[in-house]
Parts: C-alpha cells; structure tokens; sequence
C-alpha cells in the first residue's frame, strides 16, 4: 500500500476511534415554566432522599508547593440526612488517608498524606460551598441532590438546549448556576461564583442510578475547585452500581458521623468568620 495511503488509513482510525469515545448530544425535552416549579422539582429529590452506603473509587488532584499531584482511592460513602455524611477514602499502602464527615453540629475533613497532612473542620453552619477545601461536604450534597434549597433566594430561569438552568443571585451579582437536564429533571452540573463574577466551583454529575422509586444519585461526580495562578484541584468519585443501597444505621454506626481526632495533623484549620484559622492541636 502507498505510504499516502497507510498514512490516510492511519489517520481515519485515530479520528473513528475519537469520534466513538464522544459523548452522544442530549435529547431536547420541554422544561419547567417558571422558577417556582423548577424549585420545587429540585426539592422533591431532597425530601425523597433515604440514607444510603456506597462504595467506588476516587481520584483526588491537587498542587502541593506547585507541584501537581493526584491521589487514586478507594472510598466508603454514607449518607444518614441532609446534614449527615461520611467518606472514607483509602489509598493503597495509607488507610483512612481522607476522611470526610459532618453531622448537625459541625463538619471536619481529614487529610493524612504528609504532602499535605492537614484537617480542616468547623460549624456546619457556616460553611459555604465555594469556600477552599480539598473536598467542600455541602458541594457533594448539593451534588447528591440532598440539600435544603433556598427558595427566598433571588432565582431566575432560563433554558440552555437540553437544561434548564436556575441562577442565583445576591445582591444583583450571580452566585450559582444549576443546570438540570429536562427530560428527566436531574441536576447535571453546578458552577458557583465569588463576588467578581469569577468562577470559584464546578460539580458534574453523570450516570444516575436509581435507589429507590422516587430517589436517585450520580454514579460518577467530579468537583473542580478553582485557585490562583489557573491552578485546578479536582476530586471525582465512581461508584460502583452493585454497592449502591439504601442503609439502617446501627448505635454502632452512628459513630461515624462524629468528628475524628485532630491530633497527628501537621496543620489544623478552622473556619472563622469565614476564614481559615491555624490551631494548635
């Protein structure tokens, strides 16, 4: 065959194989009316909501000293409420080398690697879900779709192909954008925003599954968290569809959903008025 030929032959494999990995586009349904019923669809999945166990794997990437790194774990995942969750994210020679929790009073994230060894926590209260962490809990939630939302809030409407996308504003200035896919009304991807109108958070969600008849979760999340100097620290989570169930927690259990030790952190941080304070252990 002439090298023109291998070349070309070469060439069309590459770009067939590309186009066979490429995502098939989104059916167009009619969406929501009005802000109202949009708001009150997302709500329904948050009062359907039943306390769950997952397991999958995860891969966290983040900058340490400019120095890109990524983490490969696999990860136990517990949902009780709205304001209780549990991840537990192993690493093949570091068990428990995140740990990730909240209950009604506070929230606390625990990371052991000594790239980094650091543990944030503070009230649930007042966390946000742009602010800096590795891993934000109230962002998996609003992921999950488990989260109260806030309906005083200043939301307006409008429609994207095959989203709906609610916006919300503070003070004239947007702070969130939820995309929800109309066919089937499943939040798809959220993106928040700082004061500046810049980009602070992106979450995807992908490939529901259904736990119950009227309540269902992304098997695949991917949470982008945006720093300076163009620097993205990303955490994705794939579960597996088997492991997927609802769950009764015992006295035992409950355990899980209380704060773990501070001590052995190389940096403990809590958040202050907004801000990150280091503690002494």
């Amino acid at each position: 065959m002439p090298r023109k030929s291998l070349l070309f032959t070469a060439i069309l494999l590459i770009l067939t194989g590309c186009a066979a990995k490429m995502r098939k586009p989104l059916p167009i349904c009619p969406g929501k009316e009005s802000v109202a019923e949009a708001l009150v669809a997302l709500q329904l999945q948050s009062l359907n909501m039943t306390s769950l166990y997952a397991k999958g794997k995860s891969r966290l990437q983040y900058y340490d000293n400019g120095k890109k790194r990524k983490e490969n774990l696999t990860i136990r995942f517990l949902v009780k409420s709205p304001d209780e969750i549990y991840l537990r994210g192993d690493m093949s020679i570091v068990p428990k080398a995140v740990i990730l929790g909240t209950n009604k009073r506070e929230f606390w994230l625990a990371v052991k690697p000594k790239e980094i060894s650091t543990y944030w926590w503070g009230t649930w209260s007042e966390l946000d879900s742009s602010e800096g962490l590795l891993i934000n809990p109230k962002t998996l939630l609003e992921a999950l779709g488990v989260t109260k939302i806030d309906i005083g809030a200043d939301w307006s409407l409008s429609n994207e192909g095959p989203f709906d996308v609610l916006i919300q504003r503070d003070r004239g200035i947007v702070v969130k954008k939820i995309y929800i896919f109309c066919c089937d009304y499943t939040t798809r991807k959220i993106e928040y925003f700082n004061a500046d109108g810049k980009i602070l958070a992106r979450v995807e969600m992908e490939e529901y599954k259904k736990v119950t008849e009227k309540f269902f979760i992304p098997g695949r999340i991917t949470v982008v968290t945006y720093g300076g100097d163009k620097k993205e620290d990303s955490f994705s989570i794939k579960f597996n569809f088997d492991s997927i169930k609802r769950q009764e927690f015992t006295e035992k259990q409950n355990s899980f959903f209380e704060p773990v030790p501070r001590q052995g952190f190389k940096y403990v941080l809590k958040l202050v008025n907004g801000r990150w304070v280091e503690q002494s252990q």
